[in-house]
């Protein structure tokens, strides 16, 4: 794949231009990513497709364009795993590139020494939350699974946080969409008890080098 051997964004961004974002003015490209069966293989179900479709107006091609312009031109391709995964269907060999921090063969021996410190749970989140004490907790990582949550869902799962959160506890997400999908859905109670940080949430997702979300959101529990 030539994007894997060029040198700086500026050839990044030449090839993106040339060959890349003429394929989505293309009917075939527009009809085929219309359907929300085309984007299962990329791990997208229903619900998270009409997320991602709303960032474009409701046309996915629009957002699949915007997210692989952010992947292909706003990092260097030689620092970027995600890129190199999305490519060159793998990671570069030993350690002359860029890898996660846990297939960095300088870290295995942490990773052995600490393997007993995980748990592996086969429950919703909710209901593990549900088995711990009150202001136990300090930090929550739910990716992006609340995109095809409920309502009902989600203020299940942010009433059990809230109960088990310390003070100054924080939760991290991503959504497809761009803003986050609190508002207006969980319920206003529970959200007045949270700071959501934006200008710091812009930032990350900024530097979020997989490209494929379209936001990254922090909230900190209020003292």
């Amino acid at each position: 794949e030539p994007l894997l051997e060029m040198r700086d964004t500026a050839e990044q961004r030449t090839y993106f231009d040339t060959y890349l974002a003429p394929l989505f003015e293309h009917k075939l490209v527009r009809s085929l990513t219309s359907m929300k069966a085309s984007l299962f293989g990329l791990g997208i179900p229903p619900a998270q497709y009409d997320s991602l479709a709303s960032a474009g107006g409701g046309d996915m091609s629009v957002v699949l364009k915007q997210r692989l312009e952010k992947l292909v031109c706003d990092f260097p391709i030689a620092e970027n795993y995600f890129a190199q995964q999305a490519f060159g269907r793998r990671y570069p060999s030993g350690d002359g590139g860029p890898l996660p921090l846990y297939l960095q063969s300088h870290n295995f021996a942490d990773l052995r020494n600490r393997a007993d410190r995980v748990t592996v749970v086969n429950r919703s989140v909710t209901q593990r939350l549900a088995d711990e004490p009150e202001g136990s907790m300090d930090a929550y990582v739910l990716l992006d699974a609340q995109d095809w949550m409920t309502d009902q869902q989600l203020n299940e799962l942010w009433a059990e946080i809230t109960r088990t959160a310390k003070p100054g506890s924080k939760v991290i997400f991503r959504t497809a969409d761009e803003p986050s999908l609190l508002p207006g859905r969980v319920s206003p109670e529970i959200l007045a008890r949270w700071t959501y940080h934006e200008a710091r949430s812009r930032e990350m997702t900024a530097r979020d080098r997989s490209a494929i979300y379209g936001g990254f959101h922090l909230y900190e529990l209020n003292a």
